[in-house]
């Protein structure tokens, strides 16, 4: 009747985990979050890097980054190249996910406290019950972290690096051998081809996050104004958590694995914010696409089937995409990504590798949603002003002018 040895044991180890995190360490806790995510790639199979693979990698790597300064003027990005299992990914990369994440998890946590605590509660009755809400907010807090912890348990068995998706999850460029072998599966190329377009493509993304130095905080900064911008549908939730029956593990795993706790609904701030960061994310996976591209050509016989491995992927909404729905409520747009990738391109054919990478230079010189649906507008530049005749006499005014309206 209480169900396996192995459900007791998770179960205990999940109510330790709650009762040792502080209330106030935050929306999630975290520890327990990677706990799951760490029982959930060990027990996929998580063995530790040998030193063959950590070789492989560092070469791939540093090999990657030499190709790539013969196609941009950015300097190299990759400075101690490193080979991670899925557990060291967890842990690298959970400082960047609680920055994402912790802004949506706050609401659904206070919602969830009130909602479990605080329903058809009478004020006093509320006020009187403090106590008892705050240990329900602890257990909104763990349920969420238990919701993430499987959803970065689930990522980690299928990325490759740490910039699967465009964000900077780590400073450090890194692949997975074992997700680099995940990747290989049923491909009929050579894996050291694979191994090494999949280090030029975390050797660029590297570049830009080094060497731009508002890109970071402008890629993070907008995630986290389209999640400060969520509101939770809080008749739905009750309805999830009020006819949730406790003694029904197997239907608590299911609402809390998938995705039913963190899919919050669009309200017109977020669409807004949505189409910025959205533009943002497909500036960055184009341009990379179009180095690596370049870097490639002539030197990986593989690397146009590989990119439109990629390219399904991405059009298939891969992993990455649906776990990162999942954390933060967004789903990524695989047409921006082939419309940056064109402009990206286009850009280099009119202005050369310096202009195409200048723009890089200040955030308001970077294309916008609108550039992305009419590149040939920006890939030229605006409207050709004839600017010969600022210096001669301006002719007199014709009666009736102010002059005000003149530009």
């Amino acid at each position: 009747m209480f169900g396996s040895a192995e459900q007791i044991a998770a179960a205990m180890r999940q109510f330790a985990d709650m009762l040792s995190s502080s209330p106030e360490a935050g929306p999630v806790n975290w520890d327990m979050a990677k706990n799951i995510a760490r029982h959930a790639v060990v027990a996929g199979g998580d063995p530790s890097v040998m030193e063959g693979e950590r070789r492989q990698i560092v070469e791939a790597l540093n090999l990657a980054d030499l190709w790539l300064n013969e196609v941009t003027t950015l300097p190299g990005g990759v400075t101690v190249p490193q080979a991670w299992s899925r557990s060291e990914w967890i842990e690298k990369t959970v400082p960047v996910w609680k920055q994402l994440c912790d802004p949506v998890a706050a609401q659904m946590v206070e919602t969830m406290g009130g909602t479990l605590g605080g329903s058809g509660l009478p004020p006093e009755a509320q006020a009187m019950a403090g106590p008892l809400m705050g240990m329900l907010r602890q257990m909104g807090s763990m349920m969420v972290g238990q919701q993430l912890g499987q959803a970065l348990g689930s990522l980690a068995g299928e990325v490759v690096g740490s910039s699967d998706i465009g964000l900077p999850l780590s400073d450090t460029a890194a692949l997975l051998p074992g997700g680099v072998a995940a990747f290989s599966s049923g491909l009929e190329t050579p894996a050291d081809e694979i191994r090494l377009y999949l280090a030029l493509r975390e050797a660029a993304h590297h570049r830009l996050f080094q060497h731009v130095p508002w890109l970071r905080a402008h890629l993070l900064g907008a995630v986290e104004e389209y999640a400060q911008g969520i509101t939770v549908d809080v008749s739905a939730l009750q309805d999830k958590l009020q006819g949730l029956d406790l003694s029904d593990p197997e239907r608590i795993q299911e609402v809390l694995g998938g995705g039913e706790l963190l899919k919050p609904e669009e309200t017109e701030r977020q669409k807004a914010a949505l189409v910025r960061l959205e533009t943002a994310l497909a500036l960055v996976e184009g341009w990379v696409s179009t180095v690596v591209d370049a870097a490639a050509e002539g030197k990986l016989p593989s690397a146009s089937a590989l990119a439109e491995t990629l390219r399904r992927r991405r059009a298939t909404g891969g992993p990455a995409e649906r776990t990162f729905a999942t954390l933060v409520g967004l789903e990524l747009r695989p047409r921006r990504l082939r419309e940056a990738a064109a402009l990206w391109k286009a850009l280099g054919g009119e202005r050369g590798i310096d202009g195409r990478d200048a723009i890089w230079g200040h955030p308001d010189l970077m294309p916008t949603a609108d550039d992305l649906e009419n590149p040939e507008s920006f890939v030229k530049g605006e409207a050709e002003f004839d600017l010969s005749g600022l210096d001669e006499p301006r002719k007199p005014e014709e009666p009736g002018e102010t002059g005000e309206t003149g530009r």
